[in-house]
């Protein structure tokens, strides 16, 4: 490095650049005799890289630090999560198997009565009560065993055309007795000119029922329920569906949950809604497999409508 004295004043002979830097020696002195220091600093990127560079193995193991403990909770609460819905689901669970098996259970009972074996109204009445609570075990056994099978990939369905009609007319009918029964009533208006489907009739049985099932449970206590199925065909490829009550309703941020697996909407203080929340999973998981789709509109304390969608038969 030269230095020389020019006008009072000391410089570091350099060229001008980025790495420059200059201070006055004595601020206090007159502007006249005042002196500069001007400095270049070619190497100041090695030397700030050398005072730091021990630091770089305490950074990165205070980051892989940090993303074990983020990861250790996300575990932890993912895993609450899942015990909260497995308790959930047992109990739902027992709940939904001890009403039918009692109930078989007295029925079974009653048969044993003398007054019971004499009467033939008496017989036909406990066969009936025998015939729907097991039928009603067998399709909660079946639900949860199909979901099952849904997670494994080894469910079977067999697709085959059908009148879409035919189908939710026979479901219809059996839940116009159960809408009557809290003094409601179901409307069922087929639009649709052609309603001929690729599905498997079983499954595609069980979405209607459920959904029409999910409708009276959520039902308003104080309102009859008023159910309502329309149809009519979108173009000449689509069939849509709609199923629409007046019931209870969703809030915005259950709408986008409700087809998820084991999600239950909450219903406040109503306490005779139980389920597994397998259901609604259960009927998006169909309509995915018959190449349809799904989706929910829905108003708190005004109703809820599904709307589903299915390609025609060609």
């Amino acid at each position: 490095m030269v230095w020389k004295c020019l006008t009072n004043s000391l410089w570091l002979v350099h060229d001008e650049g980025p790495k420059q830097y200059s201070t006055v020696l004595c601020p206090k002195d007159p502007e006249s005799k005042r002196n500069v220091l001007k400095v270049l600093f070619p190497t100041k990127s090695d030397y700030i890289y050398a005072s730091i560079k021990f630091m770089i193995p305490s950074f990165v193991f205070t980051f892989i630090l940090m993303f074990i403990f983020i990861y250790t909770i996300v575990v932890i609460f993912r895993q609450k999560k899942l015990s909260e819905i497995k308790n959930d689901f047992i109990n739902n669970m027992t709940h939904e198997y001890k009403t039918p098996i009692s109930t078989i259970y007295l029925a079974g009972q009653m048969l044993n009565e003398e007054t019971v074996l004499k009467s033939p109204t008496m017989m036909k009445h406990v066969s009936q009560v025998i015939t729907d609570e097991t039928k009603r075990l067998r399709f909660q056994v079946e639900k949860v065993l199909q979901m099952s099978l849904f997670e494994r990939g080894n469910a079977t369905i067999r697709l085959k055309d059908a009148d879409a009609h035919a189908i939710i007319d026979n479901v219809v009918s059996t839940y116009r007795i159960k809408a009557e029964k809290f003094g409601g009533h179901i409307t069922a208006d087929f639009s649709a000119e052609d309603s001929i489907v690729n599905v498997d009739e079983m499954h595609f049985t069980n979405v209607i029922f459920n959904l029409l099932d999910n409708a009276i449970k959520y039902r308003r206590e104080e309102v009859a329920p008023e159910l309502s199925i329309t149809t009519r065909n979108i173009g000449d490829e689509k069939l849509e569906i709609r199923i629409s009550d007046n019931g209870i309703g969703m809030k915005k941020e259950d709408l986008k949950k409700i087809f998820e697996k084991f999600y239950r909407v909450h219903t406040g203080n109503r306490h005779d809604v139980k389920g597994f929340g397998l259901g609604l999973a259960y009927v998006s998981k169909m309509i995915e497999l018959f190449k349809g789709s799904i989706k929910a509109e829905s108003e708190l304390n005004k109703g809820t409508t599904f709307i589903i969608t299915l390609p025609l038969f060609k």
